[in-house]
């Protein structure tokens, strides 16, 4: 098997898991998320584009319902033995197998939790889930129940990241002596990309973000490619990625004099992560360290350019994104423990002078300090 984890691992897991099912009177659940699966058996996929579930029963019985291309995937990278194959048909309905699955596994009339919120239940999904279900038993959304678990790292998790880690720093050390005027933007991702790979890591769950000029405002991947100028900023945020494990990383780069609009905004940008970095412990929630960065820029009269929210948390995630649920944001009452991998971010977009300034990086919870992944210092980037 092409596992990543001991089995003992993906024991402890599990037993996690049937652990707050029965603390939740939950009978089973329907697992529709790819990284869930990944977490709980090492089944490596990008077959959640079609239907499928993991069935996990609270005593720990579990089966795979998906298509054909898949049955030897799951074979391969995963410690799942029950595998059911509904077949590619028009009009297929596969949530009729679901149902036949579940009626064999005894679940006839038991309380099911569904993840409904993942990018693996589409809309038309959940429809047909509810659709055959809704009469066959009591169906609850426990959409975060799984997501909750993965907060904390183990300590083969955490080198995971460690390594995801070395990798972003490997990728900015590629990048930057080609970041000056003329460089070519697609020269610039390709040595980034290039890097990842090359160490032994995988594709990111986004692409990376690359924008110069008025496209270093952007916080999305977009297709266009440009050359830099002689006077301007590029703003990049990346990940390493090591069996799907996720450190990202985020600055903006000058090129030329810098303006002394970028100069304001760096200070600011600076200012507050450190601020954030310093109450990152347990005994925080992830609304409190939102309301630093709120707080010291809106201070700063830096309120329209700032976001609504500063970072989230990190693991192991598959397209479309690498951004886990849990957020820094307004009302969040998520506590901060030990063992998160949480990436904090500063971003300032000025569109009135089309200035960006970005700072962001990955860190580690401990009992006291956090643990910032990153070799590169946070020293504003000039070329």
């Amino acid at each position: 098997m092409m596992l990543h984890f001991a089995r003992e691992e993906y024991d402890t897991r599990l037993g996690r898991l049937t652990a707050r099912m029965r603390e939740d009177k939950l009978d089973a659940m329907l697992l529709f998320a790819q990284e869930s699966m990944y977490w709980l058996t090492g089944y490596d996929s990008f077959g959640y584009c079609f239907f499928q579930t993991l069935v996990v029963k609270a005593n720990g019985e579990m089966a795979l319902l998906t298509r054909s291309p898949d049955l030897r995937q799951a074979r391969l990278t995963s410690i799942i033995e029950n595998i059911v194959i509904w077949v590619d048909r028009t009009n297929a309905d596969p949530s009729m197998d679901l149902k036949n699955l579940l009626s064999d596994m005894d679940l006839l009339g038991c309380r099911i939790g569904v993840e409904y919120d993942t990018h693996g239940m589409t809309g038309r999904t959940a429809r047909l889930v509810d659709n055959q279900l809704l009469s066959f038993g009591e169906l609850i959304d426990a959409s975060s129940l799984v997501s909750d678990l993965r907060l904390i790292k183990s300590p083969a998790e955490m080198a995971h990241i460690q390594r995801a880690a070395e990798l972003a720093d490997d990728a900015l050390d590629a990048a930057l002596p080609l970041i000056r005027a003329d460089a070519d933007e697609a020269a610039i991702l390709s040595a980034m990309q290039a890097a990842v790979l090359k160490g032994g890591g995988d594709y990111p769950a986004h692409g990376f973000i690359l924008g110069s000029g008025e496209e270093a405002l952007l916080c999305r991947y977009t297709s266009s490619r440009r050359r830099l100028g002689a006077r301007d900023q590029l703003t990049l945020e990346w990940a390493g990625v090591h069996a799907h494990y996720h450190a990202a990383m985020r600055r903006t780069v000058l090129i030329g004099e810098p303006t002394s609009r970028h100069l304001e905004l760096y200070e600011a940008a600076l200012a507050t992560l450190q601020a954030m970095e310093g109450k990152l412990r347990p005994g925080q929630t992830f609304a409190e360290i939102f309301e630093i960065q709120a707080r010291m820029l809106d201070d700063s009269g830096l309120t329209r350019h700032r976001l609504n929210a500063c970072g989230y948390s990190l693991g192991a995630r598959f397209a479309p994104t690498w951004m886990e649920p849990q957020m820094f944001m307004a009302g969040n009452s998520q506590p901060i423990a030990p063992n998160m991998a949480l990436f904090l971010h500063v971003i300032l977009l000025d569109s009135d002078r089309n200035a960006a300034m970005t700072l962001g990086q990955t860190y580690l919870t401990t009992e006291e300090a956090p643990k910032a992944l990153s070799r590169h210092s946070l020293d504003l980037l000039l070329r």
